[in-house]
């Protein structure tokens, strides 16, 4: 019954939409029909800037204008209104952010403690009757008094007088302003919002010999603020833009489907914008609602790139006795590749996750790996981890370990010795980097492989691993705390 009642609402709703834009006879409206440009800047936290151009017919004196189509998650305090010809002659006095949508629900619920009317029909005569009815609770139902009765859910036509002025079809700041001029004025409605994102993704090639690699950057836009951008200049901004956050804030969840598209574009301009870097789109576009959309950012080719093996260490084991401390440890897979324009790149790159591929030997395109870039400025080193190696092991163990008399500047000196066997199962020679974070005030006493302090606590070995053997480091080393 509940349900059939709500359809019943549903059709009646429907039928009264085109009355509703007379909510307010006095309002000027102004929808998308009158846009003549519009400006979208997003941002990387789930913010943007809209830039909102239209042509609209004024009186002169007070008007009432609202301003429909706009993002359902616009920030009202951040709106502002201004003639884009002139600076003066327009003066907005108030505005009103109604993004109460009409909805059959919603327009029970503004009409609880007020009178509506009930169509019901005689199914044996078809005779249809009307009477008045009271709206009493719309909670888990609707409750209506009819005369002298009270019903829950009852079956019949609900027949409402009018839409309230405050429950819209489509988002609408409405604003009230003094004009000086009655003459149609270009207004631009600026404002942040919330529903507009965007986040960068990029997809690499490595070549046969993993020395150079393909590049394309993809930027991957999705709008959830219930509005339509068409034709509209896209502009991005990459950087961590500092931003006060409410006092109270409330969780927003949101389920709505995503349309994808892709547009294949020429990578975009960039250009530097205070300490960010913005990103524009070289033509117009259409930013359509609950849509997800990709555009060029750019691409490389042939970027040369360097292969690491990584052994990566740890300083707990350096205070006290371990023995054993891994057998066939795993060894990272890394690449590095140079953001310089010497090496096909050089453009500042936003954060996002790079995946990366390589084909096989009937030339199929196979995914090897991903891992997530910060903001990258030109000139900058990239290293991607895209995996462990199969074929190059470890075997890690503590072979001595003692404390050491300290001394006054001291209170705890130890020396500690380790050996580590890298294998390798390939059929060619690899170099293994071994990393060792060493805490404290550290001397190395004995090591069979030269090695290097590439930082006050952490010393480094390149290691030679023939095809199909072994190389063992050994080395030790006094700490003093």
């Amino acid at each position: 019954m509940a349900g059939l009642f709500k359809s019943q609402i549903l059709v009646l709703t429907a039928a009264m939409l085109p009355f509703m834009t007379h909510a307010a006879d006095d309002e000027k409206r102004t929808t998308l029909q009158d846009q003549k440009s519009v400006a979208v800047t997003i941002y990387n936290e789930n913010l943007a800037l809209v830039k909102d151009r239209r042509t609209v017919k004024l009186d002169q004196g007070f008007n009432k204008l609202a301003f429909r189509g706009v993002s359902a998650k616009m920030r009202p305090e951040t709106a502002m209104l201004r003639n884009v010809l002139q600076t003066t002659g327009l003066r907005v006095i108030e505005q009103n952010f109604d993004f109460d949508l009409l909805t059959p629900q919603k327009l029970l619920e503004k009409y609880v403690g007020k009178s509506i009317r009930i169509a019901t029909m005689n199914p044996a005569t078809g005779v249809e009757k009307t009477e008045t009815a009271k709206v009493l609770s719309t909670n888990s139902g609707t409750v209506l008094q009819i005369g002298d009765r009270i019903e829950v859910n009852p079956r019949g036509r609900l027949i409402f007088d009018n839409v309230p002025e405050n429950l819209r079809d489509k988002p609408t700041l409405v604003t009230q302003l003094n004009n000086s001029a009655p003459s149609p004025q270009d207004v631009e409605l600026s404002y942040l919002t919330s529903g507009l994102s965007w986040k960068a993704d990029y997809v690499a090639e490595l070549n046969a010999d993993d020395n150079r690699i393909d590049l394309l950057g993809w930027v991957t836009l999705n709008n959830h603020s219930g509005t339509t951008y068409k034709k509209a200049k896209m502009q991005l901004v990459a950087g961590d833009v500092n931003r006060v956050q409410p006092e109270f804030s409330k969780a927003m969840r949101s389920g709505m489907a995503m349309e994808a598209r892709m547009d294949a574009a020429a990578p975009m301009a960039e250009e530097a914008l205070f300490e960010y870097h913005l990103y524009t789109l070289g033509r117009p576009t259409t930013i359509s609602d609950k849509q997800t959309k990709q555009v060029s950012l750019m691409t490389a080719s042939g970027v040369p790139v360097e292969k690491e093996f990584l052994l990566q260490g740890n300083n707990y084991y350096y205070r006290s006795s371990y023995g054993d401390i891994g057998q066939k440890m795993k060894i990272g897979v890394f690449v590095k590749l140079e953001n310089r324009e010497e090496a096909g790149m050089g453009m500042p790159l936003p954060k996002g996750v790079v995946r990366v591929y390589k084909k096989d030997k009937a030339g199929n395109a196979q995914f090897i790996g991903e891992d997530r870039i910060d903001h990258t400025p030109k000139n900058e080193t990239i290293k991607l981890k895209l995996g462990d190696a199969f074929d190059i092991t470890a075997d890690k163990k503590q072979t001595s370990f003692r404390k050491r008399s300290s001394t006054d500047q001291y209170h705890y000196a130890f020396e500690s010795a380790y050996e580590i066997k890298l294998k390798n199962a390939k059929s060619e020679v690899v170099t293994v980097v071994v990393r060792e974070p060493i805490p404290g005030d550290w001397q190395m006493k004995q090591e069979t492989h030269p090695h290097e302090k590439v930082a006050a606590g952490t010393a480094e070995w390149k290691i030679d691993v023939p095809a199909e053997g072994s190389t063992t480091l050994k080395y030790r080393v006094l700490i003093r705390y």
